[in-house]
């Protein structure tokens, strides 16, 4: 559509969006903490005449360009928070902030939505609509997007369409990854904690063995995937923490189980802990004991509408070329809060590789060592430049 102006002005902004990138990623802020980022993510954006809104839950940036034509308004989120994490990159703009690190490729994120700012800045008077920028803290596990819906972002002017993306480091870099329907997972959490009658390990008949009802519980939990679940539906159940006990001849009072469940729908969403805690119960009642269960729904599963996917492919082919678009033939397990967005309005969450063996950029996210190709940051910005102008032009 606008393919060619998009890519001649992302060109000549690559050199300045890595400039953005390095200076973000050397600076990392914690969720809800994210005030420096904040407030030069604002002043960019006023610099391009957008108007701009801070403190949107809590330390979320909102910038609203408003087109020259009438129509409607699509949402462009970036989310600006680092992991508590010691970076061991060895590079001039490595983290300055002692255990703190940009391993998620949120800098990148930023950078490309600032981009994605400056491109169609310059193309206002041709958007039908208006675009908002949002610049989201705390999603490492604080819901901020959540936060920002509840401050009234989906509002004033109202959105009708949401596009998010993400850095990934086992896509070739320039090539950008789109999966129809549910891309991701629900990352919930779980804590089990099973109460018995302690005693002296030499009399357990005076006794009520809670390591004996956690065991038998844990194993039954896992016939939940492997026998109650449809086996072509992915579905993960893990139990990572099993604490009990402190002495080697003494029967303890409890256990406690930690863990997280995923799951790609809200129907499987819903079975898993209900089954849950029908197994706990049969178990630990028959036995004698008691339990707490407490389950903690995080996200929603990520799932993209058809539409916002064809959007994101016609956008790419036109800018990268239909050579760079790769289908992705299963969700990832992992969770994004980009979901809420989705929950609310349609749209798509999409990947934008950055795996460069050559370069030895080959480390997961989440790595002390994760680093990306910088070539894909204006690539990126053009991407969703395009694919705003594609929706608002429907």
């Amino acid at each position: 559509m606008f393919e060619a102006e998009i890519n001649a002005i992302s060109a000549r902004i690559q050199a300045r969006l890595v400039a953005i990138r390095r200076d973000i990623h050397a600076h990392p802020e914690l969720g809800l903490t994210e005030i420096r980022t904040g407030n030069l993510v604002a002043e960019m954006l006023e610099e391009l005449g957008i108007e701009v809104t801070k403190g949107v839950g809590e330390t979320g940036v909102v910038g609203l360009l408003r087109g020259a034509m009438p129509g409607k308004t699509i949402l462009l989120r970036a989310d600006m928070d680092c992991l508590a994490m010691t970076e061991l990159n060895e590079m001039h703009y490595k983290s300055q902030h002692e255990g703190l690190m940009h391993a998620c490729g949120h800098d990148s994120h930023t950078t490309w939505l600032l981009g994605t700012a400056m491109i169609l800045s310059e193309l206002k008077d041709k958007i039908k609509g208006n675009v908002k920028f949002v610049f989201q803290p705390a999603e490492e596990g604080q819901g901020g997007a959540d936060r920002m819906i509840k401050d009234g972002v989906l509002e004033n002017p109202k959105v009708d369409f949401a596009l998010g993306a993400h850095v990934w480091p086992s896509i070739e870099a320039g090539k950008i990854g789109l999966k129809y329907g549910s891309m991701m997972a629900a990352p919930d959490m779980f804590t089990i904690k099973i109460f018995g009658k302690g005693g002296h390990g030499a009399e357990p008949h005076n006794c009520i063995d809670p390591i004996a009802m956690g065991c038998q519980v844990y194993m039954s939990l896992q016939t939940i995937v492997s026998r109650r679940v449809n086996p072509i539906e992915p579905v993960v159940l893990t139990v990572s923490v099993f604490k009990a006990g402190s002495a080697h001849n003494v029967i303890p009072d409890h256990v406690e189980m930690v863990g997280t469940v995923r799951s790609l729908t809200p129907e499987m969403r819903k079975f898993v802990p209900e089954t849950m805690d029908a197994l706990i119960k049969g178990i630990v009642e028959s036995n004698g004991g008691h339990y707490e269960f407490d389950y903690k729904p995080y996200y929603p599963p990520v799932i993209n509408a058809d539409a916002g996917i064809d959007v994101v492919k016609a956008a790419t082919e036109a800018i990268l070329g239909k050579e760079n678009v790769e289908m992705l033939r299963t969700p990832t397990m992992g969770g994004e809060d980009f979901s809420y967005f989705l929950e609310k309005v349609p749209g798509a969450f999409f990947v934008v590789g950055t795996r460069n063996e050559a370069k030895g950029i080959v480390q997961p996210l989440h790595n002390p060592r994760f680093n990306i190709d910088e070539d894909i940051l204006h690539k990126a910005a053009a991407v969703m430049a395009e694919s705003a102008m594609v929706y608002l032009y429907q």
